[in-house]
């Protein structure tokens, strides 16, 4: 049987759907914080959220490496976006222009990603951290561009030591990764410029 024929259908109508999949991770990353949905149009492979299917379908083609973990680069999601987006998918993070790690692994650490240049702080790594939940879990606030006064997340899933991770890439802004939880059709942005102000 031909791989093509294994593989799940993309978007079934790329521009509308494309475009209005921007405008959500548009809203994530410029009002960090906030929950927005993607509308749940695609069936996404094995291993990866319709959140993170649909951003990844949206911003990664051809010249855009993409990060995944190790059985995920070798299973249906790496052929799912090898097909759709032409996205060649990269054994090194630092290679990455977008990534997907599972927010509950030990690995890779944040800084093991792309933390752009001085002189192209923007061509860093953008993690997409899957999540067990997006609410219901510990309370972390945040402050910073895009955030009236302060804006609270309870995300589930999250290894012990990714706050520190998240203090540790907020301190050498501008450079840094910017990071979006994902889980189901939920995104939530968390971008390099955002600082955590109190975790309980």
């Amino acid at each position: 049987m031909p791989t093509e024929t294994m593989i799940a259908p993309g978007f079934s109508d790329p521009v509308f759907q494309s475009q209005a999949a921007f405008r959500a991770l548009l809203a994530a990353l410029s009002e960090p914080g906030t929950l927005q949905q993607v509308a749940g149009e695609i069936a996404p492979p094995e291993g990866l959220a319709t959140a993170t299917a649909t951003a990844l379908l949206t911003l990664a083609d051809y010249e855009t490496p993409v990060w995944l973990p190790e059985a995920l680069r070798n299973g249906p999601a790496g052929a799912w976006l090898r097909f759709h987006c032409a996205a060649a998918l990269v054994d090194d993070p630092a290679e990455a222009a977008f990534a997907v790690i599972d927010g509950a692994a030990d690995e890779p650490r944040l800084s093991a990603f792309n933390l752009g240049t001085d002189q192209f702080p923007d061509r860093s790594t953008t993690v997409i951290v899957q999540v067990a939940g997006l609410e219901g879990g510990p309370a972390i606030t945040f402050s910073g561009p895009g955030i009236p006064g302060t804006r609270t997340i309870t995300s589930q899933g999250l290894r012990a030591r990714f706050i520190d991770e998240l203090h540790e890439n907020n301190a050498i802004y501008p450079l840094g990764v910017d990071v979006l939880l994902a889980h189901g059709e939920g995104l939530i942005g968390l971008p390099r410029s955002t600082q955590i102000e109190e975790v309980r």
